[in-house]
């Protein structure tokens, strides 16, 4: 018996496994499972369409979950929660909660997470980014190294629009740099989802790194290359730059330092709203074992990304003769609700339950991490 023949009937009992745990593959014939795949993590519910690949230890299908509804998906160590969906391309590492989406011919490499309901539409390109519940984004988008929140609900998000681009690159020095992320809307007011929503209007970009405040308006067709402050229509017009260009150029550090350091506090203040108030409110029984997969995955994903702002500003600086930051591990701030594990039977989901809470409530959350981060921007000053 050959090899190609061994594999197949690996692969045919693999699938047969998946059918017997309630998962539907409509045509075996076009679906593959890697070797790699732990068939215990994809639950039932989950609906493999034609084409799609699943490979890697890490991939976790919950149940609900659709992939390749529009096309051929390949997806490489994905955590997928409840009901989210993949239309066709390919992930690779990313993590979707709850009701989140990529549309049609999506490109998501590692570092990507996308909340509870935040979606794109087709050809969008995503790598190390975090777009938090109700998100949307239009369709043709590359937003990569980017962190974007704000709205309330399905129908009041925060949006890009179709043709935008978040230029992640800088061409000066040696080799370019991509110490360039940025912030639109922040994390201590956006995780609260009660903060007005902004937009980005298509066929433009964003020259990173950049800040936008929630509330902010910026008009179709344009590059922002200056931030946005909260409640403010912009539309920038560019100048015309015709000069030599020296190889050596490499602009000034403090800036791009003080909005790297802003940005992976965020980064470090959103990690610590999942570890001390996201997972510790999840109920211990068996059935709440996925949930709590899904959010480790989120947590791994953010010390990712955490990782990956410190080495590209560690880069950027080290290049124009400045010590990078230490970013040694701060003294841990305490949530300051009482979070207690609820029984499953009284659990509300996050979305509803973070919408819950009292004003004062509300107030002690976002002052909690409003702290993590100074703490953090305090800690790296100079």
């Amino acid at each position: 018996m050959d090899d190609s023949h061994t594999r197949a009937e690996t692969l045919d009992l693999r699938l047969q496994q998946l059918a017997r745990r309630g998962v539907t593959i409509v045509d075996p014939r076009q679906t593959f499972v890697d070797d790699d795949v732990d068939i215990a993590r994809v639950e039932s519910g989950v609906v493999l369409h034609p084409g799609t690949r699943l490979h890697g230890a890490r991939t976790y299908l919950s149940a609900g979950v659709e992939v390749g509804h529009e096309g051929p998906a390949v997806l490489r160590d994905v955590v997928l929660g409840p009901r989210a969906r993949v239309a066709s391309g390919f992930v690779h590492g990313a993590v979707l909660l709850r009701d989140a989406s990529l549309g049609a011919n999506a490109h998501v490499r590692p570092g990507t997470l996308l909340e509870e309901e935040a979606s794109t539409a087709h050809a969008v390109g995503l790598k190390h980014t975090i777009l938090m519940s109700f998100v949307t984004l239009g369709s043709l988008i590359n937003f990569c190294d980017a962190l974007m929140t704000g709205g309330t609900s399905r129908s009041d998000h925060s949006e890009v629009g179709s043709g935008y681009i978040h230029f992640n690159y800088t061409p000066w020095g040696a080799r370019g740099d991509k110490a360039t992320p940025s912030l639109v809307g922040d994390v201590p007011r956006g995780v609260l989802l009660r903060e007005r929503r902004i937009f980005l209007g298509g066929s433009g970009g964003m020259i990173g790194p950049r800040r936008v405040g929630f509330g902010a308006v910026a008009g179709a067709g344009q590059v922002l290359r200056r931030d946005v402050p909260a409640d403010h229509l912009s539309v920038q017009t560019s100048r015309t730059v015709l000069r030599a260009l020296s190889t050596e150029l490499l602009g000034p550090c403090a800036p791009r330092r003080e909005q790297n350091i802003r940005y992976i506090a965020n980064l470090e203040a959103l990690r610590a709203f999942y570890r001390e108030l996201r997972l510790p409110r999840l109920p211990g029984e068996d059935e709440f074992a996925g949930e709590r997969e899904v959010l480790e995955a989120a947590i791994e994903t953010l010390s990712l990304a955490i990782r990956e702002r410190v080495k590209r500003l560690a880069a950027f600086l080290e290049e124009r003769g400045e010590r990078p930051p230490a970013f040694r591990p701060r003294p841990r701030l305490p949530c300051p609700l009482e979070i207690t594990r609820a029984r499953a039977r009284d659990y509300v989901d996050h979305v509803r339950w973070i919408q819950g809470r009292t004003d004062l409530e509300a107030n002690m959350l976002r002052g909690w991490l409003i702290a993590i981060v100074e703490d953090r921007v305090q800690a790296e000053a100079g």
